[in-house]
């Protein structure tokens, strides 16, 4: 059995910014910070996305991506499809030991490719 040398995706949407995607909530009196709508709905097109990989990298890995955004407004912002990859490409986003992330314009197919390759 050869041994996987990488994982390209491409992820069609356009991702919430963790850093923004968080709501105030009420649950049983106590206030709690969940995902917004966008990012759970984000969240599970990605799931539908993504192939089922047999085995996700366990060593460290160097993640590759470029965020293409439909307007100009959004902040690059990664978090958010770092851990939707855990399970995927990589068991925890801890093995994320390089990244790097660019930011793209497609106004009519904001999307996200991603290459994942062990370190």
């Amino acid at each position: 059995m050869q041994a996987l040398t990488e994982i390209c995706l491409e992820i069609f949407g356009e991702p919430a910014s963790k850093a923004n995607s968080r709501r105030l909530v009420a649950r049983g009196g106590k206030p709690m910070f969940i995902k917004s709508e966008k990012a759970l709905t984000y969240a599970e097109s990605f799931k539908q996305q993504c192939p089922d990989f047999y085995h996700p990298f366990e060593c460290d890995v160097c993640v590759e991506m470029t965020i293409y955004y439909a307007s100009r407004r959004p902040d690059l912002d990664e978090s958010l499809i770092l851990d939707l990859l855990q399970g995927v490409t990589y068991l925890n986003d801890r093995q994320v030991k390089r990244k790097v992330i660019d930011w793209g314009l497609d106004k009519e197919n904001p999307r996200c490719t991603i290459r994942v390759t062990p370190l």
